[in-house]
């Protein structure tokens, strides 16, 4: 049998070769494959900001650390779940929300995680082009005195051509295809661990003391109430950090040799390759509080304040790469899926992946990541409160409701099983609205868009627990709304499909 036939009775519109079922020949990955990738995926910029951002906010270190632990083993559990149909019947998660969403209606979890991936796009190219300006800024200082652009773009004439220029390297990369950014994953491998250690040495070195006084810095709150007021919205930050993923991680999962490796390889990874180079972010962080007197916790705005130029331009190129690497392979792949889920036929990689390059812009990804509470509170915590109903949903539908039990042939048809109503299951359409409900007064307060007095403090409070409170809520709405539904037998012997 040939790789990446369709199903029998595939339907032109819901199929095409970036959305079929991988064949057993294709599905190589074991669990050491998994486990680099999340130890490739961690290793980023954003992790690093992650975790100082903690700092930032008025956390010890050994508060931040305990944090992110928890938040990435809690977003574990739906990324294994998850992840099990993807290397069960070898689908992306556009396909899997089919079974859930309808065929139609999977486009609506699809179009709010490519939406994110965006974003992530948009902070990623960010990074990568203020890094290059950081390093030109110091051979070309006229760099800095351009004429200002408008006010409410919020950005300076210099970072925003830098901006650009780096944005349109992402897009040339995207234009080559997947397989040109390789040989930057294997830089990416090397370079970013050596960079992080090198910057764990600079920071314990120029701190009279060494490390003691570093971890010795004590918590920025006035009280255990204080405390928890950060605490519980920082624990869904680094629970929404990797939502995006929990969701598509069928995406990567579709290419497992058994779900043993899947389970290991991501429990092996995830949760000890972000609290270790997070304990790396933390450290720094603290002994910049030390060294120059305030907490500086944007590690490319830490190297901008190096003296050598050479040393400055040589990490900045470095990180400029990095990133570049990192923003193809975790922000390109899935929304490129997710995209092309909306007319299969006519989207394919490339036309996805510019989609996401020009929404990544207008998003104003230099807002987002311009202080800690903007990262965490707005960003983090905004989109987990769209992501965790979808998670609750999915994960309700594949094991209580179908019993871990697909019929593939009807998930690639318009006129299957899946279609429910014209294309659209309306019960997991409600229940993701009832999930995401309790969650807007505390966003729309958090923005500033209404006063905070507007409701009751209770409910506005929902709003630090976005990703708990989705999940949930969406995840019981759908079981009761589909309890008197009753999956239909299938033919078991579908080809695509692997033991567990």
């Amino acid at each position: 049998m040939a790789e990446n036939l369709p199903p029998d009775n595939a339907s032109s519109s819901l199929y095409s070769e970036d959305l079929a079922p991988v064949g057993p020949q294709q599905r190589t990955w074991n669990t050491w494959n998994y486990a680099a990738l999340w130890i490739s995926m961690s290793l980023c910029i954003p992790t690093y900001m992650l975790a100082s951002s903690l700092i930032g906010g008025g956390m010890n270190w050994w508060q931040a650390i305990i944090t992110i632990f928890l938040g990435n083993t809690i977003v574990l559990i739906p990324m294994i779940l998850n992840g099990r149909a993807g290397a069960k019947y070898g689908i992306p998660f556009p396909v899997l929300a089919r079974a859930s969403f309808g065929t139609k209606g999977a486009n609506l979890p699809a179009m709010l995680r490519a939406i994110v991936a965006c974003g992530w796009f948009g902070i990623q190219t960010w990074i990568g082009g203020f890094a290059l300006y950081q390093m030109l800024h110091l051979w070309i200082p006229a760099l800095g005195n351009l004429p200002h652009l408008p006010a409410f773009l919020g950005i300076e004439t210099g970072p925003a051509i830098c901006f650009l220029l780096f944005w349109l390297l992402n897009m040339y990369v995207v234009w080559l295809g997947v397989d040109s950014i390789r040989k930057l994953l294997v830089f990416k491998a090397f370079f970013l661990p050596l960079a992080a250690l090198a910057l764990l040495y600079w920071a314990i070195s120029h701190v009279h003391g060494g490390l003691g006084p570093v971890l010795a810095q004590p918590a920025k709150f006035q009280n255990s109430a204080a405390f928890w007021a950060f605490f519980i919205p920082g624990l869904t930050g680094m629970v929404g950090f990797w939502a995006t993923l929990s969701l598509n991680i069928p995406d990567f999962t579709r290419y497992a040799k058994s779900q043993k490796a899947q389970i290991k390889g991501q429990a092996l990874g995830l949760p000890t390759s972000m609290t270790l180079f997070a304990f790396i972010g933390v450290v720094v962080t603290s002994a910049t509080t030390i060294i120059y007197g305030t907490t500086v916790w944007d590690p490319v705005v830490l190297a901008g304040r190096f003296d050598s130029k050479l040393l400055v331009s040589i990490a900045m190129i470095a990180v400029a790469i990095s990133t570049l690497a990192t923003n193809i392979a975790a922000n390109i792949v899935s929304p490129a899926n997710d995209f092309a889920n909306l007319a299969p036929a006519k989207i394919n990689f490339r036309t996805g992946g510019m989609i996401t390059g020009v929404i990544g812009i207008l998003i104003f990804p230099w807002k987002l990541v311009a202080d800690p509470s903007g990262f965490i509170f707005t960003w983090l915590v905004g989109y987990s409160s769209l992501l965790g109903p979808v998670g609750g949903i999915m994960i309700i539908d594949y094991y209580f409701i179908r019993r871990q039990q697909l019929s593939l042939k009807d998930l690639y048809d318009t006129n299957g099983i899946y279609r429910f109503t014209d294309g659209f299951n309306r019960k997991a359409v409600v229940s993701l609205l009832l999930g995401i409900l309790p969650n807007i007064p505390g966003f729309l307060a958090n923005i500033h868009a209404i006063d905070a007095d507007a409701f009751p403090a209770w409910i506005v409070q929902f709003y630090s627990y976005a990703w708990f409170v989705g999940f949930f809520v969406s995840g019981g709405c759908y079981a009761l709304l589909m309890r008197p539904y009753r999956k239909p037998h299938f033919n078991k012997e579908e080809i695509y499909v692997t033991a567990d």
